[in-house]
């Protein structure tokens, strides 16, 4: 049995150019703008406040400057795979192509995990803010549908039964991916112009309000405990928010419905990327700059800065914004989940009816369901933090195959046409490597354990499933199995 069995590069180009299944909509505008949909959301609307509260201080602008370099080593590997293997699947397709079957199947559950976890922990910190926006319009929502279980909503003396807003916005979301990507798209453009405006309409009119004693002392002694201040709550603070920056990698598992994907995807990737980092560290500053840190452990962060700011009308309008943002990351989560569930399945990994498209929508339909009502199941019960820190050591691990995968693809077949490079790869790849791994060694011992559950569950998998229904097994007279 050949568990590193792989793909050439060249089956994957002839599989992308003659598979005309999914329908490619997309330009370098619209890829760029999936991107900064993925990532501006939960990592200024949320994150900053609690990793400052609870991890770094002020020093929280670090945390995102070190899981920003990491992310860039990462989204430079990404863009060379994605202008050469044009497919859905994102670093699954890319694992298949370079570290073998194996190692493919395992990179595509941590996908799973990621893209699902990731609009879980999205679609509960939408809800706070939309919880906390009902009530500046006099609207009181029910303190038993307001938050996660266990969980006491602002406002609010007894604790949560069901975050009903959570599981509205994915209802909502799944139905719009199930129409179609190019609809999905347009709203997404829209909400992206919404969103930026408004983080933008913060930094200017909150800048004044900063007082520089809050960011005295910039990193906070640490208390005696592993990633509570200091640098080790640095970070473990970039561990957390490096959650934030999984948008791009989003893009990736877009490539097949991309229009010219060798020159768009590293537009997308890269540019959505640096102006998203740019804004972040801005927002994380001018937040911290406003009030100290230790208050700002709340749903609605930002919303609760410009009120210290004392911008009045225009906290109103941030939480309308952060709602909106809010919604596209859950947007770009759920069409990255499925695309990864759709190329599993066509590599049959997974059972063929998951990757069956929709005769109208030209949409994996099936998947997409599936994907909306799990993810919203999970997003009624989660808190932020545990959804949040999940995602991370999932993308990072990811981001770690990726980048060992790009230096193999380079040694294995270095004469391959390639419309991006990685500049300086065996530089850059180890780099991306290493950082990735220093940050998922900063991040809790009980992410650790969720994630090596999740593993071993997936391996129960593919030895059952997989291993005996893959198309390269059949390919290779393995196997029974007829190719599909």
């Amino acid at each position: 049995m050949n568990l590193f069995r792989r793909k050439s590069v060249t089956e994957l180009q002839n599989e992308a150019a003659t598979d005309h299944s999914l329908k490619r909509a997309l330009g370098a505008l619209n890829l760029t703008m999936l991107g900064i949909g993925a990532i501006i959301g939960t990592g200024i609307f949320v994150l900053t406040g609690t990793v400052a509260a609870l991890n770094a201080g002020p020093a929280v602008v670090l945390s995102f400057v070190l899981a920003g370099v990491a992310s860039i080593f990462a989204a430079l590997c990404y863009s060379e795979f994605a202008s050469l293997v044009p497919m859905a699947g994102s670093a699954y397709t890319y694992g298949y192509a370079t570290l073998g079957e194996l190692i493919a199947w395992i990179i595509g559950w941590d996908l799973i995990l990621e893209y699902a976890l990731g609009a879980v922990t999205v679609a509960i910190g939408w809800s706070g803010y939309v919880v906390s926006f009902l009530k500046d319009i006099g609207i009181t929502m029910p303190c038993s549908l307001a938050a996660a279980h266990g969980v006491v909503a602002t406002g609010c003396t007894e604790p949560a039964t069901l975050n009903l807003p959570a599981v509205i916005i994915i209802a909502i979301v799944t139905t719009l991916l199930v129409i179609g990507i190019k609809e999905s798209a347009n709203v997404n453009n829209v909400i992206v112009f919404v969103k930026v405006a408004v983080v933008l309409l913060f930094i200017v009119a909150a800048a004044h309000a900063i007082n520089p004693a809050n960011w005295h002392p910039f990193m906070p002694p640490n208390t005696g405990h592993r990633g509570e201040f200091g640098w080790t709550g640095v970070m473990t603070g970039a561990g957390v928010v490096f959650f934030a920056y999984i948008g791009f990698d989003a893009v990736s598992t877009a490539a097949q419905e991309a229009k010219n994907p060798q020159k768009d995807m590293p537009v997308g990737i890269i540019g959505s990327l640096l102006v998203c980092t740019v804004l972040y560290i801005l927002v994380a500053g001018i937040a911290t700059g406003v009030m100290s840190y230790k208050d700002l452990n709340v749903p609605d962060p930002i919303a609760v800065a410009a009120d210290h700011a004392g911008l009045g009308w225009m906290s109103s309008l941030i939480k309308l914004g952060a709602i909106a943002g809010l919604s596209s990351v859950i947007l770009v989560m759920l069409l990255g989940q499925s695309r990864v569930f759709y190329s599993m399945a066509r590599d049959g990994l997974l059972p063929s009816f998951v990757n069956r498209v929709h005769p109208r929508f030209q949409t994996p339909y099936i998947t997409s369901i599936v994907t909306g009502i799990g993810v919203a199941i999970v997003s009624a019960l989660l808190t932020v933090r545990e959804a949040g820190s999940l995602v991370s050591i999932g993308t990072l691990l990811a981001f770690v195959i990726v980048s060992i995968g790009i230096m193999a693809l380079r040694v294995r077949e270095p004469n391959l046409p390639r419309a991006f490079k990685t500049p300086a790869v065996f530089v850059v790849a180890p780099l991306g490597a290493i950082s990735a791994l220093y940050l998922m060694i900063s991040l809790p011992w009980t992410t650790w354990r969720r994630l090596i559950i999740w593993f071993v569950i997936g391996m129960i998998l593919y030895f059952a499933y997989g291993v005996r229904h893959s198309r390269l097994a059949a390919r290779d007279g393995k196997t029974t199995v007829p190719p599909r």
